[in-house]
């Protein structure tokens, strides 16, 4: 009898994705995540798309494994696809959207077979505006900024202090700029290639990639181990 192979799935992170960033503004959600593509320690692809469109009222981004947001993808392209072939005048929004998600992964995680990313999941319908996350084995939460990978540390921060309500469209992209800066000369992961997406109540707009402006005349960038002398 010939023998059936079964379908593999990512046990062990290869090519993974750093943070991304999301905040809610005045008029909807701004979203924020560089384009790197690490081989383990290796910054192997610097292209890599981890901001995607889900259905009218929804964006998403993902940290973690890539070829597994792949997968998740799929699993929201046919989700929206049996959605609109039911043709009822309605569409799912962000908070429909996290919920699933939030099964999804948390059903991956009771197999033992996780999908290794950390999702960030912001919209807007009918005037509200949601902003939640997600992690590899089903937590999640809303909040009024979310961050996921190494941003947890080095920008929520710089978001509890500076983030408020009624922030403008152009005070939302400078803090998050300010956020990716920092992230960028403190995470090895991280690469000077922004990817920027905005949903308001009028659809979504996924800004071209750019780079920011740095600084790398500081004292501890040109001596980083000044003090450690003798230490690893």
């Amino acid at each position: 009898m010939d023998s059936v192979t079964e379908s593999q799935r990512t046990q062990t992170p290869y090519v993974t994705g750093s943070s991304v960033i999301a905040i809610k503004y005045k008029d909807g959600i701004l979203m924020a995540a560089d384009m790197g593509g690490s081989y383990g320690s290796t910054l192997r692809y610097k292209s890599v798309e981890r901001l995607k469109t889900v259905g009218k009222h929804s964006i998403i981004g993902a940290s973690g494994e890539i070829s597994d947001f792949q997968e998740i993808q799929r699993y929201l392209n046919e989700l929206i696809l049996n959605d609109n072939m039911w043709d009822d005048a309605n569409s799912l929004g962000p908070k429909e959207v996290h919920n699933y998600l939030t099964r999804v992964m948390y059903n991956r995680r009771n197999k033992f077979d996780p999908l290794l990313n950390s999702l960030v999941l912001g919209g807007v319908k009918n005037g509200r505006k949601y902003l939640g996350v997600v992690n590899n084995i089903g937590i999640s939460f809303e909040d009024n900024h979310i961050t996921t990978g190494l941003g947890n540390h080095l920008a929520m921060p710089e978001l509890r202090k500076e983030w408020h309500e009624n922030l403008s469209f152009e005070e939302g992209v400078k803090l998050l700029e300010k956020c990716m800066r920092t992230l960028l000369y403190r995470d090895r992961t991280a690469v000077n290639k922004i990817q920027m997406a905005r949903m308001t109540e009028e659809g979504v707009t996924m800004f071209p990639p750019y780079s920011l402006t740095t600084y790398w005349e500081l004292s501890a960038f040109k001596n980083p181990s000044a003090g450690a002398e003798g230490s690893w």
